[in-house]
Parts: C-alpha cells; structure tokens; sequence
C-alpha cells in the first residue's frame, strides 16, 4: 500500500487531500499544528492513517513523520503543504513584519527542504515523489502578498534544482489555483470569496491527476480539475 506524508492537513487543502488519497487506498501520516483538529480529520478517514500534530518547523517532529512513514512501509508522496502567511491580514511590504516574514520563510521554505532531507532515503527507495504547494503569488506581483509570495518563490526554485539533483525522484511544485479556504480569508478577510470553489472542487481532482499520471518533475498549475505545466 502507497505511503504519503501530508502537512498542513488539519484543514483547507491539506485536508481535502488527505481525504481523497484515503478514499483511493494511501496509507497516510498527517501533521498539523492543531490536535483537535488533526484528530478529526482522523476519525474521518479509512484505512492506517498516523497523526502527529506539531510543528514542521521543529527537526524533532519532522524525524517524527519520517518514522511513522517508515513504519507503514516507506515513503511513496510527500505533500509540503503547511504555511502560514506571515501578517494577518497581509499587509504590504511597508509594513511588514520581519519577524512574521522570517517565520513564513521558516515554515514555506525552509521546513519544506528540511522534510525532503530527513524523507530522502525513503523517497530514494521508492522513486517517489515530492508535491510542493506553491502559488500564483510565486511568480506575479500582487499587492500586500510580496512576504509570503517571495517564500512560495524561494519553494518553487528549490523544487527546480532538487528535481536536477534526484533525477530518479519527481519533484511537483505546484499553484493550487484559487480557492475558498481559512487561509485566504485570513489573507485578504473583506474579500467576498463565495465565487471561489473550495479545495476538494478543482484542486484535489487535479492534483489526484497529476499524482497518478507519469508527469515528470516541474512547476505546474491547477485549470479547471486538471493541471498543466506552467510557462510564463
């Protein structure tokens, strides 16, 4: 049985994701900050399902998630998730938060690359694949979204030379498009989401595509429920 290692999972995306790898059989290990919430996403699905809540930041709980993976068989998908936004509301650079800037870097970028570090001998072993969530904030300039952008910017291009570096691995990072999720309406709260579709509408069918096509390692984006290679 397929093993992914999911963060971020406790709600939005994250959670979509991990309910849909579940339904199609995916032994899965899922980490969010939040018990409660990580416990009920839990008790929702079928199938071995390992919740460790706790912080990705933290090496010692990365070496956790890595364990627990290994321990139901290996490592097939791992799914960098997790973010945080670095103001809530975003606010433009002017005013932003070094502290809050350092702790999306920390979070966005720099916990990401150190999961795939402490995964990489079980992600060798299976050829696996790493799936990167980025976003349109990456590659455009968008007012008051240039802090959490620039870390999403800074995933996107070590996805690129990671996936020069392991060949034998796929490495996805991708823009899940727009969504309605707790995460925008944090980002941006007087914006009328009701015209955006939640995660498991478009993003997860898309995502699931790619997940189970033969897609070599790149950056792509979410159109309608399928994904395409990005080119600016």
């Amino acid at each position: 049985m397929a093993v992914a290692v999911v963060t971020g999972a406790s709600r939005g995306l994250g959670r979509a994701l991990a309910r849909a790898l579940a339904e199609q059989g995916w032994s899965l290990v899922l980490d969010a900050r939040g018990a409660e919430a990580l416990g009920a996403v839990a008790a929702e699905l079928d199938g071995p399902v390992v919740v460790l809540p706790g912080d990705v930041a933290d090496p010692g709980h990365r070496a956790e998630l890595v364990s627990a993976a290994r321990g139901l068989g290996g490592i097939d998908l791992l799914v960098n998730n997790a973010s945080v936004l670095g103001a809530e509301p975003l606010v433009p650079l002017a005013e932003q938060s070094l502290a809050g800037f350092a702790e999306a870097l920390t979070v966005n970028t720099v916990a990401p690359l150190g999961l795939v570090q402490a995964a990489l001998p079980l992600l060798r072993e299976s050829g696996g694949a790493v799936l990167n969530i980025s976003s349109d904030a990456a590659v455009e300039a968008y007012e008051t979204w240039g802090g959490y952008g620039a870390t999403k910017a800074a995933l996107d291009h070590w996805s690129a030379v990671l996936a020069q570096e392991e060949p034998a691995l796929r490495v996805w990072s991708v823009d899940p498009g727009d969504m309605r999720t707790a995460m925008y309406a944090a980002a941006v709260p007087g914006d009328d989401d009701s015209g955006r579709p939640l995660p498991e509408q478009a993003a997860v069918p898309a995502l699931l595509e790619l997940i189970g096509s033969a897609a070599g390692s790149g950056r792509y984006t979410v159109s309608g429920r399928t994904v395409k290679e990005w080119t600016r």
